[in-house]
């Protein structure tokens, strides 16, 4: 059985004819969750083993520069379905979402709750021209009455309004509720070879005539979990220190990768046990945010109608342009209106890569840390606009992957042509705004007198100055530029005199730490005595 995928999610898109169908290839389209840039062998992993992945990008197309079109899962599978930005879907976070809360300085706009029914889908589009259509795994667009049947799929096993799978292992239910379709599996049979059963065997039969087959994997979304046969034949997880080694979700993905014989951004942070999952490095954070560990995804793209197997292209691709590439290789015609690009010449390797400018709007607290903000990545360029603070950041994700340098004072004509394309994007597509929290209270751990401010709550400006999240060392790190800044909002209750200590540590042969601290109004806040010391303690008036 032969597949192919594109992922952020990892996807990969497979095109094959069925016998008398020259014009009209079988395709599947494979989904890997939470899959990073990478993960696969193909994509440079020493420690992770894809070798079917891996042949099948030799007999296809590999995109070096492709990206989610949303940090997180639901809006970006929005955007494989029907073309369009999650920005103009109103689609723009995982479903339900984050609620708002009194710690963050704005709200959410209205999240809409599923992908309407008026969009046209892939899986219409398909149907509609003759192929049968059916849906495997992960859907999370929407619960009853918007699933995969109401959406265009003939069939549909497992998928639901769900993000995260009842069980990773059978009886695949949980709270008197069974994943659909799978309430006959055997106890103990783990979901993801499950998947790839039910995917042969709606390739065996429907064999004979067009399909499409829509594949997303839960896997390989946390709650981590893998048979223990796969587990132990990976190393030992290491102490973390920003490389995969992770065996559990190793596992996990070569479970995946067994299904391609005869399928958002990796997770980098702490969320559940045996995570964090992997490491995007050198790509900077992970899913959640608008750095390139967050949106950089695998894609390849592989059978009929690629020409010269083997290749890669460095041509920016992302998720919106699925949909029209596959129409035109099908034969079949884009809806009106859709925003992604038709990629067919690239696959066909007829003219060379197109230049365009891809956007990012995610007015969102996401869960991993990340803060609301709009990207848009136009040739080498790539800005980050902060929805809190209004602070931009702009790199050359070409020459400096690793999103190191702001250029943001060395290139400021690059900076406000960026700026001023995202703004008008925003508008074109009407993007929902987020708003201020009226009952916004930073920082409320006050206690005994104490006000604590976390390293992960600080708002930082700086070039390589961030957050480093647990398992790393809940701290700010890589601070090493006197210039660069963090700060941190806080309500005091009543007027006094406070104590401003810092907890600062330095590594051997550092030379040590000297730094100034100060302490003023916020905007629209209560009035205090600035102070600007060099020492490891401060004293502060607060009228």
């Amino acid at each position: 059985m032969c597949f192919a995928s594109h992922c952020f999610l990892g996807l990969l898109s497979l095109l094959w004819q069925a016998p008398g169908e020259v014009s009209r290839p079988n395709v599947i389209v494979i989904v890997a969750d939470d899959l990073g840039a990478h993960d696969l062998g193909c994509y440079g992993s020493k420690f992770h083993r894809t070798p079917e992945l891996d042949r099948l990008a030799s007999e296809g197309i590999r995109f070096t520069q492709a990206y989610a079109a949303c940090p997180v899962c639901s809006p970006t599978r929005a955007a494989i379905m029907t073309g369009k930005y999650p920005a103009r879907l109103h689609l723009t976070d995982w479903l339900p979402g984050r609620g708002d809360r009194p710690d963050q300085a704005l709200n959410r706009p209205a999240l809409r709750q599923q992908l309407p029914l008026a969009e046209v889908t892939l899986a219409e589009l398909f149907r509609d021209a003759g192929y049968v259509t059916g849906h495997i795994g992960k859907w999370h667009l929407g619960g009853e009455g918007f699933g995969p049947l109401e959406q265009g799929f003939g069939s549909n096993i497992a998928g639901d309004h769900t993000g995260t799978p009842l069980s990773y292992f059978a009886p695949f239910g949980k709270n008197g509720r069974t994943m659909p379709r799978l309430e006959d599996a055997a106890s103990g049979e783990y979901l993801t070879d499950r998947l790839h059963r039910e995917a042969e065997r709606f390739v065996e039969t429907n064999c004979e005539r067009p399909f499409f087959l829509y594949f997303p994997h839960y896997a390989v979304h946390t709650p981590l979990k893998a048979p223990a046969e796969l587990v132990q034949t990976f190393p030992a997880e290491t102490p973390f220190m920003g490389q995969q080694n992770n065996p559990t979700y190793a596992a996990m993905l070569l479970a995946v990768d067994n299904g391609f014989t005869s399928d958002n951004g990796g997770l980098a942070t702490i969320e559940g046990p045996l995570t964090p999952a992997t490491s995007n490095a050198p790509a900077r954070e992970g899913k959640g945010w608008l750095y390139e560990g967050g949106i950089r995804v695998p894609l390849i793209i592989t059978g009929a109608g690629v020409t010269a197997p083997g290749r890669t292209s460095a041509q920016v691709a992302v998720s919106c342009d699925l949909l029209p590439t596959l129409c035109t290789l099908c034969g079949m015609t884009p809806p009106p209106g859709v925003d992604g690009v038709d990629l067919s010449g690239v696959v066909r390797d007829q003219p060379a890569e197109q230049p365009r400018a891809i956007y990012w709007h995610y007015p969102h607290y996401s869960n991993q840390g990340g803060r609301p903000g709009g990207a848009v990545r136009d040739g080498q360029y790539k800005l980050i606009e902060f929805y809190e603070t209004g602070r931009r950041e702009l790199f050359d994700v070409v020459a400096d992957p690793r999103e190191g340098k702001n250029l943001s004072a060395d290139k400021p004509d690059v900076l406000e042509r960026l700026s001023h394309n995202l703004a008008e994007w925003r508008v074109a597509v009407e993007a929902q705004m987020m708003t201020p929290n009226p009952d916004y209270r930073p920082n409320l751990q006050a206690e005994g007198g104490r006000i604590t401010l976390p390293a992960k709550t600080a708002t930082v400006e700086g070039i390589m100055l961030r957050y480093e999240p647990l398992p790393h060392k809940n701290t700010l790190g890589y601070w090493v530029r006197a210039e660069d800044t963090a700060s941190w909002e806080f309500d005091v209750v009543r007027p006094g005199k406070y104590r401003v200590e810092a907890l600062v540590g330095c590594g051997n042969g550092s030379g040590g730490w000297r730094g100034s601290r100060q302490v003023s109004a916020a905007s629209n806040r209560a009035p205090v005595h600035a102070c600007t010391v060099t020492s490891n303690a401060a004293s502060a008036m607060v009228m």
